[in-house]
């Protein structure tokens, strides 16, 4: 297989660490969501951090790492800074066969980082430090796209409008080459800070769009999903969404496919969507039909969920051979 997918997304080291409610609660950290923190916040947090683990991460480069491990050629676009964190960065994901073709630079902004809590429930609560991964622009896109293939964008990006140009013109790009263009809508907050943005590049520029339930109800302001995903179904080709433990749903022609999710114990929920998206669009970067991609999806996030951190620990392979998926 000679199909590659390529991701943009913020370069960020993932610090995770154990806490218990009572901990949260005291350093003033909100469950189960991502909340964007300054320098002097993140060097605090850090510091109270038990038991850190560290590893590169960043939503989609979980999911491209994800795909990587899967066989496929991939490549990670990121942007980070010629200091530790950002050499360690960069080799931990050329070692872990994606290519990552922009060096550390020399750059003001230290190399990005994000502080990760897991409680005793699973949930994490992400505190980020964007750093030096949230100046990606135009500049910083290299020439990767010959061949076509799947690049895969990150909604964290569009908090700068250099981000959101580099962003689109990557998918005009990759269109260009006759390849695909997928986004990830990231987090609900993300959906309502920039929701003009992302209905139109969903509309316009995207053949492929994936969110969980709250961001599809966020981005198009209604508490019905359903009308939510008839709404972007009716202007993209591909509508993806992930419902926190319930079936997938994926929309697409008119039709709506479901993907089966069965209980599964969570020790870290750190990554599930981000490996889910990794099996989908695996599946469909081999050329599987959309049920068996989502069903790929399915499984690379219940591998996850399974151990800590965000990328995946077993063959995942041999699990899409004992589901029948391979």
């Amino acid at each position: 297989m000679t199909t590659k997918v390529i991701g943009i997304g913020n370069a960020i080291v993932d610090v995770i660490s154990h806490g218990t409610d009572t901990f949260l609660d005291q350093m003033g950290i909100e469950k189960g969501i991502m909340q964007l923190v300054e320098r002097e916040r993140a060097e605090l947090l850090y510091a109270a951090m038990q038991d850190r683990t560290e590893a590169p991460g960043g939503s989609v480069a979980n999911t491209i790492a994800g795909i990587g491990a899967l066989g496929l050629p991939t490549v990670f676009i990121g942007k980070v800074k010629n200091d530790a964190l950002g050499r360690f960065y960069a080799e931990a994901m050329e070692a872990s066969g994606t290519a990552f073709p922009n060096p550390p630079q020399a750059v003001e902004a230290p190399t990005s980082r994000s502080m990760i809590f897991v409680s005793p429930d699973g949930e994490r609560s992400m505190n980020t430090y964007l750093g030096a991964g949230a100046d990606i622009s135009s500049s910083d896109v290299p020439d990767v796209f010959e061949g076509g293939g799947i690049l895969f964008l990150e909604g964290y990006l569009f908090d700068k409008d250099k981000g959101k140009t580099a962003f689109s013109e990557a998918a005009a790009r990759m269109k260009a080459a006759g390849g695909r263009s997928a986004i990830t809508i990231s987090d609900p907050f993300c959906a309502d800070r920039h929701r003009a943005d992302f209905q139109r590049l969903i509309a316009e520029d995207m053949d492929i769009a994936i969110g969980n339930a709250a961001e599809w109800t966020t981005l198009y302001e209604t508490d019905d999903l359903e009308a939510a995903l008839d709404r972007a179904a009716s202007v993209c080709e591909i509508v993806a969404c992930t419902r926190s433990g319930a079936d997938v749903w994926i929309r697409a022609g008119g039709e709506t496919i479901t993907a089966p999710v069965t209980p599964a114990k969570v020790v870290d929920a750190t990554g599930a969507g981000d490996q889910w998206a990794a099996g989908f669009l695996y599946g469909l970067a081999s050329g599987r039909d959309l049920e068996t991609s989502a069903k790929m999806g399915v499984v690379c996030a219940r591998e996850v969920i399974g151990h800590v951190g965000p990328r995946p620990a077993e063959d995942v392979m041999a699990l899409f051979r004992a589901e029948g998926l391979a």
